[in-house]
């Protein structure tokens, strides 16, 4: 590595034990690399800079923003980490749209929209993520069936390339890096600040949570919704119970005013209506509702072990089959107490990013093994990573894609296959903004 001496910055880079221990861990807690140092960016100007630096000395540079990767893709050993949280401004909402720093969370985003009547229409489920994370991987919510992935639902975003080179990207400007940083991994480009699409947000929901004997029974009333648009969300899950697994649809409706009819909406489904759960939250209330699931986790030391999950796409043709095969293979032991299997219908249609990639049914599933594990052992998080790799490589044969937010390792080859048609454009997009690949090694995918 050759030795230049760090460019001048408003910010501080930063080459402390302490900040360097703290960058080589994430959520995931079982991939640990260490970086030289840590760029605390007052603006964008010093990642630029810090990133010509880097690349001029031969090293590597990723942007990390909460660390909720799962398996050490914004890490990077020897080389410098950007703590993107550095830069979090959400700017001010105008009309149906605000422009937001990307270190910022989707929490700190709807903390100053809800205000103004205003919501990004897609949210994960989880707000502390940043924006610009979710952005380089696409954003799956409830309402992607209608409104698509996060990243379909920006308007522009400012970047720094793997040259150091700021650019200002859209659907109309330089739209070649713009869907090459969306769902891309932040193989070409870091994100600094996006411009956000916004809905008029409502003011409360109504939730169902409907019970189910059986999966077909559950995908079938998915698959039914799905056509029919009733609800704003639809979300599926199979949890483990002491006498076998147990089918939920967890379905809202956003509303002002009115409530809506409780017979109207469950009108044909074929729940165990005896057992259904309705309720109204505020809308706020309705997206902070993992919060006390994150604080009991916090307590009992859970949110600290390992998380081997698991994310992936599975087509409508072959999902009954995948899903009942991969329900034989997990355990309750292998979630945790508060670990789950989601089976989520989605209309393909929704998603435009074209490096998000799907399979070809018109309708999909994200099928995820979401695992709270009960023990920090790291013998018992490698199996469970093992068991990912057997089980994405039977998505993958029955058509399914991943979700690149997966606790297991991917070779140039496994990338290769995964992005398909679409890996040419990455590629040649790599070469013209990160020649010298500097940016977001941990996903090795070239």
């Amino acid at each position: 590595m050759t030795h230049v001496p760090p460019p001048p910055l408003e910010g501080e880079l930063r080459f402390d034990d302490e900040s360097r221990a703290a960058a080589a861990d994430d959520f995931g807690h079982m991939v640990h690399r260490t970086p030289e140092g840590v760029l605390l960016p007052a603006s964008d100007q010093d990642l630029a800079a810090a990133i010509r630096w880097a690349a001029g000395r031969g090293c590597k540079l990723a942007a990390q923003g909460r660390r909720h990767s799962l398996f050490g893709r914004s890490q990077v050993a020897d080389g410098i980490v950007c703590d993107m949280t550095r830069l979090r401004t959400v700017h001010r909402v105008r009309g149906d749209r605000v422009a937001v720093d990307a270190g910022a969370t989707w929490g700190e985003v709807i903390d100053a929209t809800l205000p103004e009547g205003m919501v990004p229409p897609v949210l994960t489920d989880y707000l502390d993520l940043t924006v610009g994370g979710t952005l380089v991987v696409g954003g799956i919510g409830g309402t992607t069936s209608r409104y698509g992935m996060q990243s379909d639902n920006v308007l522009a975003m400012e970047v720094v390339t793997g040259k150091g080179q700021k650019i200002t990207c859209s659907a109309t400007s330089h739209a070649d890096l713009f869907d090459a940083v969306r769902a891309g991994l932040g193989q070409v480009a870091v994100i600094t600040r996006a411009t956000l699409a916004l809905v008029p947000a409502p003011e409360q929901v109504r939730r169902y949570l409907l019970m189910y004997p059986d999966l077909e029974a559950m995908l079938t009333d998915q698959r039914h919704l799905a056509g029919d648009g009733r609800f704003d969300s639809v979300q599926g899950a199979a949890l483990p119970t002491p006498t076998g697994w147990m089918f939920r649809l967890d379905a809202a409706k956003q509303f002002s005013g009115d409530p809506p009819d409780d017979d109207a909406l469950l009108a044909g489904l074929s729940d165990d209506r005896s057992r259904a759960q309705p309720s109204t939250l505020t809308y706020p209330d309705h997206l902070h509702r993992f919060a006390a699931l994150e604080q009991a986790l916090r307590s009992s030391g859970q949110w600290s072990f390992p998380h081997p999950w698991l994310t992936t796409f599975v087509g409508d043709s072959r999902v009954a089959a995948v899903v009942d095969r991969e329900l034989g293979e997990v355990t309750a032991a292998d979630l945790g107490t508060a670990g789950q299997v989601n089976i989520t219908a989605f209309r393909r249609e929704a998603v435009t990013s074209p490096l998000l990639r799907l399979p070809a049914d018109d309708l999909c599933y994200a099928f995820n093994l979401v695992r709270f594990p009960n023990t920090d052992d790291a013998a018992e998080a490698s199996r469970l990573m093992t068991a990912n790799r057997a089980t994405y490589e039977r998505v993958r044969a029955a058509g399914g894609t991943l979700y690149p937010v997966s606790a297991f390792s991917m070779s140039r080859g496994d990338w290769r296959e995964h992005f398909g048609p679409a890996h040419g454009r990455l590629r040649d997009a790599k070469q013209e903004h990160d020649p010298g690949h500097v940016l977001t090694p941990g996903y090795e995918v070239f």
